[in-house]
Order: C-alpha cells, then structure tokens, then sequence
C-alpha cells in the first residue's frame, strides 16, 4: 500500500513523501491517526498545491518580516526610568518596557521575541534584538533616560 505521509514519521520518511507500507500497518495505525493518507492521484494533486500556497504565505511573512526589520534598525526606543545614585536605575529595563516603547511609536511587537544581551541597571544606550522571523531579526537601539518628577 502507499501512503502520502502528512507528518514526519520515525523510521519511515518526511512530511510529504510517498512510501510504501503494508496494508494493515497503512489502515490501523498511519490514517486513524492522521499521519498519512493513501496515496491515490488526487490526494497528492491537492497536497502539492496546499504545500504550493503555504510556501508563498511563508515568502510573504518573510518579506513583511524583512520591511519592518528596516523600519525598525532606524527606530530609537526611549525608556524613562527612576534613577539612584551613580546614575544607577531602580530595577531594570525588561523587554516589557521596550515593547511598551515600540508600541508607543506604532509598532506591535511581542515581549517574547525581544531579547537583550546584558542587564539594563544604568542610563545609556543599548541594543535589543527583535526576532521577526526565524530568518529575519533586527536590533533596536534602547535609550534609557532619567524619570522626571512631576510636581
């Protein structure tokens, strides 16, 4: 029996190759759970053209990743924060507090795909690393000024 795998198999093959089986193996185990499909012309006509517009969907993200990747290495984030002696904030800068700053500038970023290298304990200028896209990151530039107090 041949089957169109629809997810990698251990032992077996990738998520679209077509191989063959035996046939209690194939109905029992492979289709019930969703792993395969018997492999007839028109299931591996409609699994290469799905396969067909998922990669251009993929180029497409890609590509909107690769833009604001531009739009974002010209962007500077300011973060105000309480400041102690020595310049020294209280606390540190998160990635929640750079998101928050993207956001303010129009850009929506989640928290999670921000990463900063070292600890932000002092006022200055430091990079942040947005990743857009498993292909695609950017850095931001995080200026970190002193709170003003409001009376």
């Amino acid at each position: 029996m041949q089957v169109l795998l629809l997810e990698d198999v251990d032992k077996l093959g990738e998520q679209g190759e077509i191989v063959t089986v035996k046939p209690g193996f194939g109905r029992n185990f492979l289709i019930p759970r969703g792993l395969a499909r018997q492999a007839t012309a028109s299931v591996i006509k409609s699994f290469e053209e799905e396969r067909r517009q998922q990669s251009r969907k993929l180029s497409k993200k890609k590509e909107d990743a690769q833009n604001l990747a531009k739009e974002l290495a010209s962007m500077e984030v300011v973060v105000f924060a309480k400041v102690g002696e020595e310049s020294r904030i209280f606390g540190s800068i998160t990635t929640n507090n750079v998101a928050d700053g993207l956001a303010a500038q129009g850009v929506t970023v989640d928290r999670r795909k921000i990463e900063i290298e070292d600890d932000i304990k002092t006022l200055g200028v430091y990079t942040a690393t947005v990743k857009l896209h498993p292909e695609v990151a950017a850095t931001v530039k995080v200026r970190v000024e002193p709170e003003v107090a409001t009376s």
